[in-house]
């Protein structure tokens, strides 16, 4: 698959077109805001110059990189493509009327994707006359730096669909996994917990979001804590998916969004990109120092290790993915410092479940239920 479109110009849509285009192919993209891509290409070649200047690549890959990239300026210039990847606004309706205005273009055998992070690829490609050419590739971002990208066939892909696009993120540098078409896939659905512990923690007063962040990093050694990893995603995107994999569970409670996390989006502090999150980051403005509080670090980490572990475990129970699979992702995806299966082991199974035990008896919620397998291990 050599000729691809992408759909979407932003950051994610703009990454994976330069990770394709730095593999050989020539890709058209597309924006229904025609500026955004021209943005996009300026902020590429910006990047792919600082690449330059640091002799990560040469002056001549650049050059081919940026000559194998092309402007679409309407659907119909996907008439040649072998492949589309849409990377648009998480919203079914949309990426819907996109990809149903797509067939009416494109060869009987192109490939048509979603880079979606949480709606199911069944619904997405049920709507479509051809369902069986459509699959999920999911990026993470920054698509050109994160290894991870987790294809996800639907209950109507045509069978071989998913190891060819395996096969062909390889061939793109890339590690990937197939995983089963459940809310959240992989890596946000087993990570849900590592944001929403968090923010349960803080809106109770327990902790800081700075002493959480803390806590994780230095007893965990996470790069970063959850609060800091929802300012760099956005409040409002991490929102989103959070709400996304809650209705889709049919408003299980282990999913149940926060309440803060709901006022924060609403009130546009969405971190990093808006200047202000849970931390400030206008000019001038200091980090808060974390009161450091041994006893309270290791409840904090015990309690949200414990919750990251039980749905790798789930995970595996249902078949989600392969075990190799599992912990590949959440290193891969997301940067954890270790897979969350052998993290179980090395804690002791019976330590996580007799903490969740503890939680639930405590909060009597079905947030703290603990998966089947994990007494049996």
């Amino acid at each position: 698959m050599k000729y691809v479109g992408i759909i979407g110009a932003g950051t994610m849509g703009i990454g994976i077109a330069q990770v394709a285009a730095t593999n050989g192919c020539k890709v058209w993209v597309y924006d229904a805001n025609a500026k955004q891509v021209e943005t996009a290409t300026v902020g590429l070649e910006k990047t792919l110059t600082k690449l330059v200047d640091k002799q990560k690549i040469s002056a001549e890959k650049m050059t081919e990189i940026l000559a194998n990239i092309s402007i679409a300026t309407e659907l119909k210039d996907f008439k040649d493509c072998e492949l589309i990847i849409e990377a648009i606004i998480e919203n079914k309706e949309i990426k819907t009327k996109v990809f149903t205005e797509l067939e009416n273009y494109v060869s009987e055998s192109c490939v048509l994707s979603s880079n979606t992070s949480s709606i199911s690829i069944t619904s997405l490609g049920a709507e479509l006359k051809k369902p069986e050419r459509f699959i999920g590739i999911h990026f993470f971002n920054p698509a050109p730096l994160m290894p991870l990208v987790e294809v996800i066939p639907s209950l109507l892909t045509e069978k071989t669909l998913a190891e060819k696009i395996y096969n062909l993120m390889k061939e793109w540098g890339k590690t990937p996994v197939i995983a089963k078409d459940i809310p959240g896939f992989i890596v946000n659905r087993i990570a849900r917990p590592y944001y929403g512990e968090g923010l349960r923690i803080v809106e109770e007063n327990i902790a800081t979001p700075e002493q959480v962040d803390d806590a994780m990093k230095t007893l965990g050694n996470f790069k970063m804590g959850p609060f800091e990893l929802m300012d760099l995603i956005g409040v409002d995107v991490n929102f989103a998916v959070t709400t996304t994999v809650y209705k889709d569970y049919f408003y299980d409670p282990k999913y149940k969004p926060s309440l803060l996390q709901q006022r924060m989006s609403e009130a546009k502090l969405h971190g990093r990109k808006t200047g202000k999150g849970f931390y400030d980051y206008s000019e001038g403005a200091e980090k808060p120092i974390p009161q450091k509080d041994d006893a309270l670090y290791q409840q904090i980490f015990l309690r949200i290790i414990s919750m990251l572990i039980n749905e790798a475990v789930e995970a595996k129970r249902l078949g989600v993915a392969n075990d190799e699979d599992i912990e590949l992702a959440m290193q891969k995806g997301v940067n954890y410092p270790k897979g969350l299966l052998s993290w179980g082991k090395e804690i002791g199974y019976a330590k996580i479940s007799e903490t969740l035990q503890s939680l639930y008896e405590e909060y009597q919620e079905e947030r703290y239920r603990q998966s089947p397998l994990l007494r049996k291990l």
